[in-house]
């Protein structure tokens, strides 16, 4: 977390929290939803604007963490900006390597598979220290290639169950006190 973001957090600790204006799609993207966009939907079926600004992302990527109760959110100075998420808190690039695949987040950090999932969608999540994510549609191609090598061996699920088997919220809207 940025040290400018912790000064603000001691200087005003009461801070609202602020839920459904942001989301991160399937393909890594971050999504401003204001008002008439969540009037339109949840997310992902309205999705809102995306994102462009560089500096931005970088900073909503420095400060991206869950809560306690599995809830994603960007650390806005004292405020928590929850995020709403199309599928799973991380989306996952994959690159090939001399000695395997290499995963890296939307948001630049490094992982290593421990699961591999397969939903009823065909689409593939992997299980890290960091968390659950999806692997870009970009980089299925990789993907499968270390299923096939055996290395990444998938496990059949139904998505409903890996927010819960995996302790993360889709929408903290839905369930904000």
């Amino acid at each position: 977390m940025d040290e400018m973001v912790r000064a603000a957090l001691r200087k005003w600790p009461n801070v609202p929290d602020c839920f459904a204006w942001l989301g991160l799609d399937a393909r890594g993207d971050w999504y401003m939803r204001d008002d008439a966009t969540q009037a339109a939907g949840p997310f992902p079926t309205s999705k809102g604007s995306r994102i462009e600004h560089l500096a931005l992302k970088a900073f909503i990527a420095r400060n991206y963490l869950a809560d306690g109760q599995g809830r994603w959110h960007f650390q806005n100075g004292p405020q928590k900006v929850y995020v709403e998420l199309a599928a799973a808190p991380w989306v996952w690039r994959v690159h090939a390597t001399e000695t395997g695949w290499d995963l890296r987040s939307h948001t630049g950090l490094p992982g290593i598979a421990e699961s591999v999932w397969l939903d009823e969608s065909g689409r593939l999540f992997v299980a890290t220290a960091l968390g659950l994510g999806l692997v870009h549609t970009q980089d299925m191609g990789l993907a499968a290639d270390a299923v096939v090598a055996n290395v990444w061996r998938p496990q059949e699920v139904e998505f409903a169950h890996l927010p819960a088997r995996f302790s993360y919220v889709l929408s903290p809207a839905l369930n904000a006190s």
